[in-house]
């Protein structure tokens, strides 16, 4: 998403967790969005290895490769990346209005925005002229289209 030259709108809209919470943070800005009974959680990397010896050193490696990456974290946030790895050391869960006050969002949608009502608004009013009738202005007057004539 950082490479994309247009701006990235996120939204949350039940439940943004692990790596779903990092796509949600990394939005443009003023465009990170969640619905008030959303919920938002953040947590370290993870992984289950098993197999050889080898394997779960590769496995552990790659997880500290990826926690490394925290920093996305901060960078999208604000916070000092101490605060973010205290943070996620265990499964925390964040209300809307934590995850904003955290950084992750911008904005907690508490009512539909006003455009959206217009549009639909709009919607019926094009909905209802094509039940009208008449010479499309909405008048259902019929003036010279032939009426009257025998």
């Amino acid at each position: 998403m950082q490479y994309i030259s247009s701006p990235v709108s996120t939204l949350c809209l039940g439940q943004a967790a692990s790596m779903g919470s990092l796509l949600l943070a990394a939005g443009a800005p003023g465009e990170r969005r969640a619905l008030p009974h959303s919920r938002v959680m953040i947590h370290q990397p993870s992984g289950g290895a098993s197999g050889q010896a080898t394997d779960i050193a590769i496995h552990a490696k790659e997880i500290l490769k990826v926690r490394e990456r925290l920093n996305i974290y901060a960078h999208h946030t604000g916070q000092p990346i101490q605060r973010i790895e205290q943070c996620m050391e265990r499964d925390m869960f964040m209300s809307p209005e934590e995850a904003k006050e955290f950084g992750l969002v911008d904005e907690v949608i508490v009512h539909r925005p006003l455009a959206l009502v217009a549009d639909a608004v709009a919607e019926l009013g094009n909905t209802d002229e094509g039940q009208k009738g008449g010479d499309g202005d909405g008048s259902g007057s019929n003036k010279g289209k032939g009426e009257g004539s025998g």
